[in-house]
């Protein structure tokens, strides 16, 4: 155990209990995440209603709060004292935020498809070239077209409007 010394709030106590528990498990009562957030309980119920952090429910449909519940509520907590941000302000930002959050956990795991797909088509390359007939047949890569003989015209493309 280690504690330090707050000044006006007496002595705080670190508890290891052994435990490794998921920031999103809703683990915390009403009153123990209001004491956590410095808020009143009501005020936690105040901010249910309105929206702006929604905790789990236990079987008997009491409130149960996460610790990241609990980080939020505080970050709440900051905007509206420190930045002034009012009550449809701060549940604006939240959205944005989980937006945010979804949205680069998305990029990332789009980027990782990406990477799968360039693994899985650099051994597969292929090189294209025309046959006699105008038609376009698959060469092996390291290995030249095929030569026919024919008139030796050579036919420029040029794609359409240019």
């Amino acid at each position: 155990m280690a504690g330090d010394q707050s000044p006006g709030r007496g002595r705080r106590v670190r508890v290891e209990v052994g435990l490794q528990i998921d920031e999103n498990t809703p683990v915390f009562v009403i009153s123990v995440a209001a004491q956590l957030a410095g808020m009143h309980p009501q005020t936690l119920r105040q901010y249910d209603r309105l929206g702006l952090v929604s905790p789990g429910r236990s079987a008997g449909r009491g409130r149960r709060y996460s610790a990241r519940d609990v980080a939020v509520l505080r970050e709440v907590q900051r905007l509206s004292q420190d930045e002034g941000v009012n009550l449809a302000g701060i549940k604006r930002i939240l959205e944005l935020e989980r937006e945010n959050q979804a949205l680069r956990a998305e990029a990332r795991r789009l980027g990782a498809e990406v990477e799968e797909l360039r693994g899985a088509v650099v051994g597969r390359r292929r090189v294209f070239a025309a046959d006699p007939g105008g038609g376009i047949v698959a060469v092996p890569p390291g290995r030249r077209p095929q030569r026919f003989q024919g008139s030796g015209a050579v036919v420029v493309w040029r794609p359409p409007g240019r």
